[in-house]
């Protein structure tokens, strides 16, 4: 039994989407607000509403082999496990310079802690499994 979901769940996962990839857009020059977590929820949402916007985002030339990678094995290139971390670090220390010691400022400092354990427990992807990835790879053939 296969059933198409109603207009509203439809309107409702569309606008899921575009929001998401809205804040994911916004977060690609906001340092310290994530990018890839956005830009997942943009795809999962489309899937389910939007074919033309998930085709767009499967074969963004930015979007595209993260979104691959998440989907072959949960993979996030070395590249992004070090540009989170840094833009981390650096808002860390800006909340700590700029903003009162207080519980708030450590809760936040506790969860981009726990946020960048988790993006480096994740597997990086093969070599050879994103073309861009690829081109930057030595070669291992001597």
């Amino acid at each position: 039994m296969n059933r198409s979901p109603s207009k509203l769940t439809r309107l409702l996962f569309t606008l899921i989407a575009y929001t998401s990839l809205a804040i994911g857009l916004v977060a690609l020059v906001v340092p310290g607000l994530p990018t890839t977590e956005f830009i997942l929820l943009a795809a999962w949402a489309a899937t389910r509403s939007s074919p033309r916007l998930n085709a767009w985002l499967e074969n963004h030339r930015l979007f595209g082999p993260m979104l691959r990678n998440w989907r072959n094995g949960k993979a996030i290139p070395r590249r992004a496990k070090v540009t989170a971390t840094v833009s981390m670090l650096l808002c860390a220390g800006v909340m700590l310079a700029a903003l009162g010691h207080g519980w708030p400022v450590y809760l936040a400092l506790a969860g981009m802690g726990l946020g960048n354990l988790w993006i480096w427990s994740r597997p990086e992807p093969a070599p050879g499994s994103c073309p861009r990835l690829a081109a930057k790879q030595p070669p291992t053939d001597f």
